[in-house]
């Protein structure tokens, strides 16, 4: 892909595209969207993803997290100890490999994740009050396209596996689980 994407478009557009999404990134950094109601509702970024994946994908090493997740397993094994340290994740030995250390959603961690994810709807539900489901949807949709392709543009780059990008239907994309991978700075 040599062409120069700069040429295709409407370059006013795509000024205002990239002022809007980076003031989206700003504002989705700053309030973390982490719902309404009481500020205990709110949780960073990297946790919220990580119990998200563990509840989604189930147990798994460090390594199989961090391939998933497209990020490297030091990074994994940083966020994750909060999170263990807090007793939202268990580390167990793995059933057959009892050296291997097997990650695992405890029962307060799915209950914390559903108190955020819960959060989290009404934040959205309370942003998009006045759109059409259509609107919803469509905003949805394309927000999962935008982030995959900035998930294969990285990818591409040689910056390691393609992290997580938009989430499939029923997963929590309309409520704005999709949002949350904006990508760290």
């Amino acid at each position: 892909m040599s062409m120069d994407m700069t040429t295709v478009g409407d370059p006013g557009l795509l000024d205002t595209l990239q002022h809007e999404v980076a003031l989206f990134a700003r504002r989705a950094e700053q309030t973390r969207l982490g719902g309404v109601g009481q500020v205990r509702n709110s949780m960073d970024r990297a946790a919220y993803l990580l119990l998200n994946r563990l509840d989604r994908e189930g147990p798994m090493g460090v390594k199989a997290l961090a391939a998933s997740m497209g990020i490297d397993s030091s990074t994994v094994t940083r966020q994750v100890a909060p999170l263990v340290d807090t007793g939202l994740v268990k580390r167990t030995s793995h059933p057959e490999d009892g050296r291997a250390v097997v990650l695992q959603l405890s029962p307060r961690g799915l209950s914390r994740l559903e108190e955020v994810r819960s959060s989290r709807r009404r934040l959205m539900a309370e942003l998009t009050h006045d759109w059409a489901p259509e609107e919803r949807e469509t905003f949805c949709s394309l927000l999962t396209r935008f982030n995959h392709a900035l998930s294969t543009r990285q990818a591409s780059q040689g910056s390691g596996p393609a992290p997580e990008a938009g989430v499939g239907p029923g997963s929590g994309a309309a409520t704005g689980a999709g949002a949350e991978t904006t990508p760290a700075s």
